[in-house]
Order: C-alpha cells, then sequence, then structure tokens
C-alpha cells in the first residue's frame, strides 16, 4: 500500500514537471517576441523573466525529488 501511495506521487510530480516546463517554453517564447518587437514594457519584461526563473527554480527542486543523488 505505501508503494502504491508513492508511486501515486511520483506521477503527480511528473505531470507538474511537465505542466511547469511548458509553461517555461510559453514564457520563453513571450519574452523573445517581446524582445523581437522592440522596446515594450520594461516592468512586464522584468515580470515574465521573474517568473521563468521561478519556473526554473520549481522544475530543478521536483527533478532533485525525482532523481536523488545516489551517493558513490
Amino acid at each position: 500500500m505505501n508503494a502504491a501511495s508513492e508511486l501515486n506521487h511520483e506521477e503527480v510530480l511528473r505531470v507538474k514537471l511537465e505542466v511547469l516546463r511548458v509553461e517555461h517554453r510559453d514564457l520563453d517564447e513571450a519574452i523573445a517576441a517581446m524582445h523581437a518587437r522592440g522596446g515594450g514594457d520594461e516592468l512586464a519584461m522584468k515580470r515574465l523573466k521573474r517568473r521563468k526563473l521561478s519556473l526554473k527554480d520549481q522544475i530543478a527542486r521536483i527533478e532533485d525529488e525525482l532523481m536523488p543523488d545516489i551517493i558513490a
């Protein structure tokens, strides 16, 4: 029973990881589009970049939880 709940937790993490990766990729495209248009709203650009960095940190935490370090 414990293994089943652990598997369920892992599946949830994997789904969340994919959602975060998609959002990160979308933000990257939005930032690139704003940059290509030139100028733009600097405050909006900073907010997008800050959100993208936050997503990157969340992604790293989940990846670390899913793939723990193996001590040799």
